[in-house]
């Protein structure tokens, strides 16, 4: 065997080391919670970093379901993620074609404006946005916190559209206007379409940020029955004690819908990110 393939085969060995090591720290995280979700809360926190639980205690399931409330705050997470998610994404899609497909004057100064909204910090808007949502009534209502996650998610997600829209050949839209379509024909029949990836990978990625997001929920949501997933955890939480195995519990019941959608939807989000990398 040459040196040359004697260096070859060792780099693959350390590349695929590598990759186990990645792959074991992003599961390790997920592995730990749900054991100690099956485990008493006073025999949580010895010496050992991670043990499998010897007597799985199933009812701590059963108490994160029923005293965390988690079937009305899965509802109620719904009715603010999905139309979140939904105009956040429309929106998104708009503004990044308008920007980047489209010739008008103020082009550049629009681009810059939206862009701009990645430095802003989600906690320096809190209170400037509760006064003036106490102002308009949007306080403790769906429509304040919808209003909240879409406008905090436009900008990376037009940046994700704009990456695949650069790419894409104008003469299609030509062909398209000479035929006599509308810009919603075009948008809804050709670019739409090839941009489906895109889609995913903005929805999918805007989910998993609504679906648990918490700040901005707890500041604006003062009653209970309109409250979201994340409440179920720290309804354990009391001043001089917690209920830590039912919180860990919960958090594995509240990571099992995104997970599952990431799983789906995984070669749809790792094509859109990877052509809008290159498109770009």
């Amino acid at each position: 065997m040459t040196s040359y393939a004697v260096r070859r085969r060792m780099g693959k060995t350390l590349l695929a080391l590598f990759l186990f090591a990645f792959v074991l720290a992003q599961v390790f995280p997920l592995l730990w919670v749900a054991s100690y979700s099956l485990q008493k809360s006073g025999d949580l926190f010895g010496p050992e970093l991670f043990k499998l639980p010897v007597n799985p205690v199933w009812n701590n399931y059963v108490r994160a379901w029923t005293d965390g409330k988690i079937p009305q705050y899965l509802t109620n997470t719904l009715l603010v993620v999905i139309p979140s998610v939904t105009f956040s994404t429309l929106f998104s899609f708009c503004i990044a074609y308008a920007c980047t497909r489209m010739q008008w004057k103020l082009r550049t100064v629009a681009w810059f404006i939206i862009t701009i909204g990645l430095t802003i910090p989600i906690h320096t808007t809190l209170l400037p946005n509760f006064i003036w949502y106490n102002f308009f009534g949007l306080i403790d209502t769906r429509i304040g916190l919808i209003l909240s996650y879409v406008a905090f998610s436009i900008s990376f997600n037009a940046i994700i559209f704009s990456g695949l829209l650069t790419g894409l050949p104008y003469s299609m839209e030509e062909s398209a206007f000479l035929d006599g379509a509308t810009y919603r024909h075009i948008l809804s029949s050709i670019i739409a379409p090839m941009t489906a990836t895109g889609f995913a990978t903005v929805g999918v990625q805007t989910f998993l940020n609504h679906w648990n997001e918490f700040i901005m929920a707890n500041t604006y949501l003062m009653s209970e029955a309109k409250r979201t997933l994340p409440f179920s955890i720290i309804r354990f939480q009391g001043q001089y004690s917690s209920d830590y195995a039912v919180q860990f519990a919960c958090m594995t019941l509240v990571a099992l819908p995104p997970l599952l959608l990431y799983f789906i939807f995984n070669r749809w989000i790792v094509a859109g990110v990877t052509a809008g990398a290159v498109k770009g």
